[in-house]
């Protein structure tokens, strides 16, 4: 059972920095029209190396398309990647809102949370999103 239970965990991981990726890459190029590497180094406060590192990853892996000094463009397994983590992310930040979290610290925590939360327990979230529970007084 301990195994199973940290598996999981081990596997999110793995996935965490490419669904920040293609969700910051989506994000960026709805908001700029394109998104480049410079972009990904001042939105994630990491160096550009760390950046081209991770692109080629996404590149192999078939989430996005570039060449060099050229914009960065998600396929569209990329773009499914980012929907769904897009979409997670915005559940589990309106869950904890619902409980009272201010915005701040929803938005914070739900940037690390969002990657762990298992699909039991984000239908559970969104379902009490959607049922108004608890009731508004």
């Amino acid at each position: 059972m301990s195994e199973t239970k940290h598996q999981r965990t081990r596997d999110d991981h793995a996935t965490e920095v490419a669904e920040d990726y293609v969700e910051a890459i989506a994000d960026l190029a709805d908001a700029r029209g394109a998104c480049r590497a410079t972009d990904l180094a001042q939105h994630f406060a990491v160096t550009q190396a760390t950046v081209s590192n991770t692109v080629s990853r996404l590149k192999r892996d078939g989430l996005v398309m570039t060449e060099p000094y050229q914009p960065i463009f998600l396929t569209p397994a990329g773009q499914r990647l980012a929907t769904k983590s897009r979409r997670r992310h915005q559940i589990v930040e309106q869950f904890l809102r619902k409980l009272g979290v201010s915005e701040k610290s929803a938005a914070v925590d739900s940037e690390g949370i969002e990657h762990h939360v298992g699909k039991e327990t984000l239908a559970a979230m969104k379902a009490v999103l959607e049922s108004g529970w608890p009731k508004e007084q």
